[in-house]
């Protein structure tokens, strides 16, 4: 194995957005847990505080409140991590909004911020992967981008957020193309059902394909944490494009 091999193999510097809760958090907990070295990135610092709380070594883990709507405050996270750790082995390009609405009954406003988050600061965060990724030495690195089975097949009233997440398998494809020549491998984690905040009214009952409303099986969001410590373990010369992870008997093909 070359000397580039094995770097390429050992446990990096992550950053992880939207990290104080759900999949965020799993993921930064997956890899704290692996050795990795995690910058954790939210809007709320105090979720944050409790994650970082949490890391089996604190020296390994730097907490970073931050808006990735925000361009000044992405390339801020970005700088904290290299001047903390020096460098950015791995971007877990996760924080995301939703709103649930008939199209009809959607504002501009709403629609706006769910763009503003799931698109713009997706494609912020990967843009300052990017630039620091390429200039590093060894160069390179990979980013993963969260996006959702909504990428594929959307939900009733999801407009906002299924057209993000299309959006979101967009910025992967192109990304994957225009990171080789930097050395940088870029994939996606679609995760269907995972156990958090914002899923947990599947449980509860939620409106189908065909109008009713049904409760969906869930799974443990650490399942997720797993995926993405998994996919950030590869080699460089190794890329998971697109990764699927969810409930097994959830609707999913047909949605409905």
């Amino acid at each position: 194995m070359t000397a580039s091999a094995t770097h390429r193999t050992e446990r990096g510097v992550a950053i992880v957005t939207g990290a104080g809760t759900g999949i965020g958090r799993a993921a930064a907990l997956a890899l704290l847990d692996d050795g990795w070295r995690v910058v954790l990135a939210s809007r709320r610092p105090e979720p944050l505080a409790e994650v970082a709380a949490l890391a089996p070594d604190a020296a390994r883990v730097l907490a970073v409140p931050t808006d990735v709507s925000d361009e000044a405050a992405v390339a801020a996270l970005f700088r904290a991590a290299v001047q903390r750790f020096g460098r950015v082995d791995l971007l877990f390009n996760n924080a995301g909004i939703s709103a649930t609405s008939p199209i009809e009954d959607l504002s501009l406003a709403r629609w706006q911020e769910v763009v503003d988050v799931n698109l713009t600061g997706m494609f912020l965060c990967l843009r300052e992967a990017f630039r620091t990724m390429k200039d590093q030495s060894p160069r390179g690195g990979r980013i993963i981008n969260n996006g959702s089975i909504s990428a594929t097949t959307p939900r009733p009233h999801s407009v906002a957020y299924t057209a993000t997440k299309h959006g979101v398998s967009g910025l992967t494809k192109t990304a994957a193309l225009d990171g080789r020549v930097h050395d940088i491998a870029v994939g996606q984690i679609d995760v269907g059902n995972a156990l958090t905040g914002l899923a947990e009214r599947m449980a509860r009952g939620v409106l189908q394909a065909n109008g009713t409303t049904a409760a969906e099986p869930l799974i443990d969001v650490a399942i997720v944490g797993e995926s993405v410590r998994y996919m950030a373990n590869l080699p460089l010369e190794a890329n998971v494009m697109f990764h699927t992870v969810m409930a097994t008997k959830m609707p999913f093909a047909g949605r409905g």
